[in-house]
């Protein structure tokens, strides 16, 4: 037997300790060929493709769908099979174990443009007007390019095959509307609302069984009705309060401990990380929105407002470098937009908001939104704003004490509109109003230029239009 090949778990180019298993596309005792995909992992931004860096047969693969895998630790052992095609020793891989951004060969490193930043980028996620809320992730300047490839004769991104597995969908059995019989998002969401559009399934071939029948499915295994299955109560049999069980005390899926992954695991990384190295203050007061004329758009106006401030107060468009005490205040204005999706929080930046109309802002967000859903975004894209946004209000709220991560000084929070009855000369109206939420890193700003910064928000949210 020919010696055996380990296979290491490459920096994906995120600068993140691990990864997520999604896919993988060969089984041990199968032969893998050179650079055709071996397995789909999911980062804390993309799902990112691995192509096998040999040609031979599969020995070992280091665990399941859903497992976590270390950068650096054993992904899969081969056994090169000289006849087949292997890469000539040392010539790059793609393949890089340190601190360097070099990604997979179907996962070209690129850049989307632009000049890199000068300080480290702000480490967070999240968006826009479909909700947004308070909170982070990490992203290194690296970009993923994935394409799309065929895998049992379906045609589809990296990001397609993960939600297909999350809903339940064969992807054999969608109708593919993208270029060159490409399976897209849209036709997954498609298929999973409406399964009579589904494609006839092939004889003998069965799709992935439903949420509902695979919940079942550990108990029909153990011979077991659904009907039959104990049912929760508040009292045991002996008529006492039942107590929770430890965790490790029971397998079933319901009320145990779960591994975060993806972008949730980075996020608890970040914003432990912010706890221990900022001073945060919160400012709140109400934008009074009784003069505006006409229908608008309130998170275009509070980019505006923002971007005001920063320009009246630049001490809080800035980043703050806590170890050499030093604050860089930015001449733009780059504003992170919060977005919220069900993988988790990104927070894309919306670069030159300052120069940006209202159209060009509301473009801006509708295109880092749909990058964001997509996962196509750049993760450049994801790094480099001098302060963010979180429009919680879209779901509920008033108040708020947003997360400022560094490097960033300040973050702007918006609550949910409400009408308030207020004090007018001659007696009382009732006026629009719309909670603002200010927290700032006191090591970096005074609680004067705090309140300065947020009267001038306030101020041009006032305006009419």
């Amino acid at each position: 037997m020919s010696q055996s090949k380990t296979f290491h778990l490459p920096d994906l180019g995120e600068g993140l300790p691990d990864a997520t298993i999604v896919e993988w596309y060969v089984k041990e005792g199968d032969v893998a060929r050179l650079d055709e995909p071996l397995v789909s992992m999911e980062t804390a931004k993309a799902v990112v493709e691995v192509p096998s860096p040999v040609s031979g047969k599969v020995l070992k693969l280091a665990g399941a769908a859903g497992d976590v895998i270390a950068t650096g630790a054993m992904l899969a052992v081969f056994e090169p099979d000289p006849n087949l095609p292997q890469r000539a020793e040392g010539q790059d891989t793609g393949h890089h174990h340190g601190g360097g951004h070099a990604a997979p060969a179907k996962a070209a490193a690129s850049d989307d443009g632009g000049e890199p930043p000068t300080q480290p980028a702000p480490s967070e996620a999240r968006g826009g007007d479909a909700g947004t809320v308070v909170g982070a992730m990490q992203s290194s300047d690296a970009v993923h390019s994935e394409t799309a490839i065929s895998v049992g004769g379906v045609k589809a991104m990296p990001a397609v095959r993960a939600l297909a597995k999350k809903l339940g969908v064969d992807l054999a059995r969608v109708r593919a509307t993208g270029a060159d019989g490409t399976v897209s998002l849209a036709d997954v969401k498609n298929a999973a609302a409406s399964p009579s559009s589904l494609l006839p399934a092939a004889s003998g071939r069965t799709g992935p069984a439903p949420a509902a029948a695979q919940s079942a499915a550990p108990v029909a295994s153990r011979g077991v009705s659904r009907d039959d299955a104990p049912q929760r109560t508040p009292m045991s049999a002996a008529g006492k309060p039942m107590r929770t069980r430890p965790p490790g005390a029971t397998a079933a899926a319901s009320g145990q401990p779960e591994q975060l992954k993806g972008v949730r695991r980075n996020m608890a990384r970040v914003m432990a990380d912010a706890h221990s190295k900022v001073v945060p203050t919160t400012l709140v007061d109400d934008a009074d929105l009784h003069g505006w004329i006409g229908k608008q758009d309130i998170t275009a106006r509070l980019v505006r407002a923002i971007t005001v401030a920063c320009k009246t107060v630049p001490a809080l468009n800035a980043w703050f470098d806590g170890d050499a005490l030093a604050v860089t205040r930015h001449p733009h204005v780059d504003v992170g937009i919060a977005v919220d999706t069900d993988d988790g929080l990104f927070v894309p930046a919306l670069r030159n908001a300052d120069m940006l109309d209202a159209r060009g802002i509301r473009e801006g967000i509708n295109r880092l939104r749909l990058q964001v859903e997509e996962r196509s975004i750049a993760a450049s894209e994801l790094s480099g704003y001098t302060i963010s946004l979180s429009n919680f209000g879209m779901f509920a709220g008033r108040y708020a004490t947003p997360v400022v991560v560094p490097p960033c000084v300040a973050i702007v929070g918006a609550g949910k509109l409400s009408h308030d009855v207020v004090a007018v000369i001659g007696g009382i109206e009732v006026h629009r109003r719309l909670p603002i939420s200010l927290t700032f890193d006191h090591r970096a700003a005074t609680g004067g230029e705090a309140a300065r910064f947020l009267k001038a928000l306030l101020d041009d949210m006032a305006l009419p239009q």
